[in-house]
């Protein structure tokens, strides 16, 4: 197929909800958010904070309130993509630089051999309350996106997502 590994990794990341239960060391985690943080940002503003969460009691208290985070009782840790209002240089985009930070971490993770899925936390105000006030955080954020990780018990096969009806050139 691809020589190059970038597009290789791409196009065969897929989201993984089972996991062995083995655990992800710290340097792991740290090359995780440093790919976090190596997302575009408008402005160069980087608004984010991340929540490592690896204690179970917490994780399965997600379970109670987030209708699609059943994975996590299995995983071995959650990241919390978080937007700083206090780091806004424009009150746009910063949910824009969340999702690529939160890209970044994913195909970050499937590089080393993890498997991951994106949970959404933004816009659904239940879920950002829930958030908030489980993780302790602060006035002026933002949860935006929780990523469950752990090393895959399963397998999801590669396809091909391409669609060239969804191709347009220089007008609709």
């Amino acid at each position: 197929m691809y020589v190059n590994e970038v597009l290789k990794s791409i196009f065969s990341r897929r989201s993984i909800r089972k996991y062995s239960g083995q655990p992800i060391s710290d340097e792991m985690v740290r090359d995780l958010l440093k790919a976090g943080m190596s997302a575009p940002s408008a402005h160069n503003q980087r608004p984010w904070h991340f929540v490592v969460i690896k204690n179970r009691d917490t994780l399965n208290q997600i379970t109670r309130f987030h209708p699609y985070s059943s994975m996590l009782k299995e995983a071995a840790l959650a990241i919390l993509v978080c937007g700083d209002k206090k780091l806004f240089k424009t009150e746009i985009y910063w949910d824009q630089d969340c999702a690529a930070a939160t890209e970044n971490i994913l195909l970050a993770a499937h590089g080393l051999g993890l498997g991951a899925v994106w949970l959404g936390i933004y816009p659904k105000e239940v879920l950002v309350k829930s958030m908030l006030k489980l993780v302790g955080a602060p006035d002026g954020i933002m949860p935006f996106s929780l990523i469950s990780l752990g090393y895959p018990a399963e397998e999801q096969a590669a396809g091909d997502r391409f669609d060239e009806k969804r191709v347009h050139l220089d007008q609709w």
